[in-house]
Parts: C-alpha cells; sequence; structure tokens
C-alpha cells in the first residue's frame, strides 16, 4: 500500500475511536528489503504524528531495523511464538523457534513494546498452551500484549486440509485468556483472530475471564475480522470504554496500596535462572 493510504486509514480508524493502528507484512523477515523499510518508517511517522499508538508485524527483525523503528515513533512490534517450543516444529518450519525469540529480543532492547501471542487449534495438546503461555510468562519482561488467537482454517493449506484438528471452542479460549490473565496480571489479553466464530455472550465471556483488548478492522492480515460498527455497538452494549492511547494498563488496590510491587527482571538474571 501506498503510504498515504495507509495515513487515510489511520486517521479513519482515529475518527472511529481506535487508539493503536497496526501494520503487518505478510514476509518472513525484513531483510534487506531497504525501500519497502524507508516507506514502512515513513507510515510509522506519519500515524505517531495522529497521537495514535503505531505496531507493526514485519517478521524478523534485527537490532539496527528495531532502532530504526523505535526512532520513528514505534509504539509496540507483534511477533508471535504461535504454540509451545515442543509442537512449533510441526506446524512452522519457515523460521525456528529461536529465531522468534531472537526478533523479540531485539524489540524489546530497542525500547520498543512487545505484542506477541498464540494461535489455538494448530492440532496442539493442552500441554502445548500451557507451554506457550510459560515462555511467555518467564520472557525478562512480560510483553506488553498478548494476542489470543483461534485457528481460521483455510482450505488448500497444511491445515485447512486436515480432518483430526479439532474445532477451537469458546471455553478453550476463555481458559487460555484467563491463565493468560493470572499468570500475566498487567498485560493487554487481546481476543484476536476467530471472534467472527464466536456469539456476543461467548464474546463477552472472554472479557469476564480478562480479555481487555480487541483487534478491530476488515481483515487481520488474511482473515475476516467484524465490521467497525458492529464492533462498536458490542462493547455500547457491555458497557466497555476505550483506553485513551499511550496510558498504561490501571493499578491494582493491591498495587496502589504497596501490598504488591511490580518488578522487571533483567535478562542476564533470567539466563542464569
Amino acid at each position: 500500500m501506498k503510504v498515504k493510504e495507509v495515513l487515510k486509514a489511520a486517521a479513519r480508524a482515529k475518527d472511529a475511536g481506535s487508539t493503536r493502528f497496526c501494520m503487518g507484512a505478510a514476509w518472513r523477515e525484513l531483510g534487506e528489503k531497504k525501500n519497502a523499510f524507508g516507506h514502512i518508517l515513513e507510515m510509522v511517522r506519519g500515524v505517531n504524528d495522529m497521537g495514535l499508538e503505531v505496531c507493526c508485524t514485519l517478521g524478523m527483525l534485527n537490532a539496527a531495523q528495531a532502532a530504526q523503528l523505535k526512532e520513528a515513533g514505534l509504539t509496540a512490534y507483534n511477533h508471535n511464538l504461535d504454540t509451545s517450543p515442543e509442537h512449533y516444529p510441526k506446524v512452522i518450519t519457515t523460521r525456528s523457534y529461536e529465531d522468534r525469540l531472537k526478533t523479540i529480543a531485539n524489540v524489546r532492547d530497542a525500547g520498543i513494546s512487545v505484542c506477541c501471542g498464540g494461535i489455538l487449534g494448530l492440532g496442539e495438546q493442552d500441554s502445548d498452551r500451557v507451554g506457550l503461555l510459560h515462555v511467555l510468562a518467564t520472557l525478562p519482561e512480560h510483553p506488553e500484549s498478548v494476542p489470543v488467537n483461534a485457528l481460521v482454517s483455510v482450505k488448500g493449506t497444511p491445515l485447512g486440509d486436515k480432518d483430526d484438528i479439532h474445532q477451537v471452542d469458546a471455553f478453550d479460549m476463555t481458559r487460555m485468556i484467563a491463565t493468560a490473565r493470572i499468570v500475566m496480571p498487567r498485560t493487554m489479553v487481546r481476543l484476536s483472530a476467530g471472534r467472527l466464530s464466536f456469539s456476543d455472550a461467548e464474546q463477552f465471556l472472554m472479557f469476564q475471564a480478562g480479555a481487555n483488548s480487541i483487534f478491530n478492522g476488515d481483515k487481520l492480515l488474511t482473515t475476516d475480522n467484524p465490521a467497525f460498527d458492529d464492533d462498536q455497538a458490542l462493547f455500547q452494549r457491555f458497557g466497555f470504554r476505550g483506553k485513551p492511547a499511550h496510558l498504561g494498563p490501571l493499578e491494582s488496590p493491591a498495587v496502589m496500596n504497596g501490598h504488591v510491587e511490580v518488578t522487571k527482571v533483567p535478562g542476564e538474571m533470567k539466563q542464569m535462572a
């Protein structure tokens, strides 16, 4: 997309009430795409100038690229781990788990918030879902946001053509969201892909379990998403109010009263543990 088209879309999103604008590219890594990267930096600056939070998902990044994105005004970077380290090689072969962890480290070290979650419905076991949450919760810092996705299977793809992949139901999503909320209490848990397959009541259950954010827009890279007006009406029905941009999560009474202290664990200490 052209820079002007993206900035027009960002302006529409802001006018409709969005506080974060996410841009994605469906490639493996940024690599040596210098011309494309220049346009992306221009987009980031433009969206940032609107007062919106800015998020990108561009595949693998090196440290220098992460630093340039930070300088341009990037708020957050999405790079999902998808599943547990054990199950990952069974579904993804284009990059390793360590490749993904390295990109997450580059993003975090550049001072950019990390958005990192996973997908349910990849043929994983309950232990793999626990494994994914364990990896996320034991990173040097908890991700700023954790998207929880339900697989939207596409015919003609390996997972879309498998008959033994079980449908993810609302209880699967709710358990994953509730556990994420417990182990990462100040993280934004984002109800993401697959929302079209759940009723309003089921989505409300997920919010009550701990989800406090969604991805809004017609498309999530390759899959359909509820229409913006439908989401606005849903939130009004639920009595939800949007969080202003660039404002962190509310502190709990326990933190405000000094009964709980939120700390960050240095990476070196975590590696030695």
